[in-house]
């Protein structure tokens, strides 16, 4: 699985460039009949005229700010030049090149490189790399993890994420807290019960893809004794602030319980997003794996393609279950997972196999091997799988009141 680099963390002398020429709007004397004065194109001019304005009386930290704004913007050959020409001077330059030559943006992907730059932040004795030492420590981890930059070493990795997590600190890494979540319910042996401590405190600091792991969790009792009532408030408050793999779990949760009209219209919103578009927003407004925002879309668009099939909560159409049985091959499930999900369908549904099997007879011969290993030991299969071979993370939205998920 691919795992994404921690984001820039703030302190007190920097805020994001999104908002900087807006805070100080009074320096340009804006009109507020001109509505263009607001757009953001607009802003990000002035924004960059002020700072060449402080770069020539000698602000210092100015030069970071406008290789920040270029980042954020998306001009990453900008970024990468300001960042390189001030990186010996300026830590938050020296942790910005690290992502960017680790993840390849505006430059070719040069992992040790990268991994060069994150360690001397780790390894930086100045008090000004002080609020960066964790994150640059998750993203050491993740390339120890990945084999990236470095010899794979999940004992380094789980080290590194252990001093990025510094217990559960709010202040620390969040991102390395959700990902020891994941990391302790795939290793082998497994550890439930540190994955769910782990996820625990991620989920209590605002991470939202750990409040959905939560939920699962509770769910099937794994790592913590088995709890519907909150598991269903993780999952739903996990949903409501944008977890699209919460949604789809709900979307499973209501089909399972027949609540077919509410599913229809839950699975169709989920359903209706666009992969080539909406999954990469989603995911950068989030920071949620793009792999897990395909799943939750996936079982949405089966779910609602079940009812459409079978007139479940809305009127029986053929035409539109096929074009959404189509969208959730198109997302990507591994064809094992979706193969555990067409086999829990029949254990609820065996009347209509034949009408299922008739309809869809390439897709049964690929994925239903006619059989008695073919039938799982648990209905439940599809989430217990999904949740013990990949948890999933996301950065903290501090909105999240802490440890709401925790009885």
């Amino acid at each position: 699985m691919k795992l994404t680099s921690e984001k820039l963390p703030k302190n007190s002398s920097y805020t994001s460039l999104s908002h900087f020429a807006a805070k100080n709007a009074k320096v340009f004397q804006w009109r507020k009949e001109k509505t263009d004065h607001y757009s953001h194109a607009n802003l990000v001019d002035k924004a960059l005229q002020l700072l060449k304005e402080r770069i020539r009386r000698g602000d210092t930290m100015a030069y970071f700010l406008r290789g920040q704004l270029y980042f954020e913007e998306g001009w990453y050959e900008e970024a990468l030049e300001q960042f390189e020409e001030i990186k010996e001077k300026d830590h938050q330059a020296t942790y910005q090149l690290g992502v960017m030559y680790y993840d390849g943006l505006g430059t070719a992907t040069d992992s040790e490189k990268g991994v060069e730059y994150m360690k001397k932040i780790v390894d930086s004795p100045c008090p000004r790399a002080r609020h960066l030492k964790f994150a640059a420590a998750y993203n050491l981890g993740r390339a120890y993890y990945e084999g990236k930059g470095v010899k794979r070493s999940d004992k380094e990795a789980e080290r590194l994420w252990l001093f990025a997590a510094d217990n559960g600190n709010p202040k620390a890494s969040v991102k390395a807290q959700s990902i020891l979540g994941l990391y302790y319910s795939t290793k082998e042996p497994k550890e439930l019960e540190k994955a769910f401590y782990w996820h625990s405190e991620a989920c209590g600091n605002g991470n939202l893809e750990s409040q959905g792991a939560l939920g699962l969790m509770y769910f099937y009792g794994q790592g913590i004794r088995q709890d519907s009532e909150a598991a269903l408030h993780c999952l739903r408050e996990a949903a409501e602030r944008g977890n699209v793999y919460a949604q789809g779990n709900l979307v499973e949760y209501y089909y399972k319980m027949k609540f077919f009209t509410k599913c229809v219209a839950f699975s169709k919103r989920i359903a209706d997003y666009d992969e080539v578009h909406d999954i990469p927003m989603i995911a950068q407004v989030t920071d949620c794996l793009p792999e897990f925002i395909s799943r939750g879309m996936a079982m949405a668009s089966f779910y609602h393609a079940r009812c459409l099939q079978l007139g479940l909560g809305v009127t029986k159409d053929e035409a539109t279950a096929k074009r959404y049985y189509s969208k959730e091959q198109n997302l990507g499930l591994t064809w094992n997972v979706l193969k555990q999900l067409l086999l829990c369908s029949l254990l609820c549904f065996l009347a209509v196999r034949a009408a299922l099997f008739l309809a869809w007879d390439c897709v049964w011969r690929r994925l239903l091997p006619i059989g008695p290993k073919s039938v799982p030991e648990k209905v439940d299969v599809v989430n217990q799988h999904l949740l013990t071979e990949n948890p999933v993370h996301c950065v903290p939205n501090l909105s999240f009141k802490r440890k709401i998920c925790l009885v």
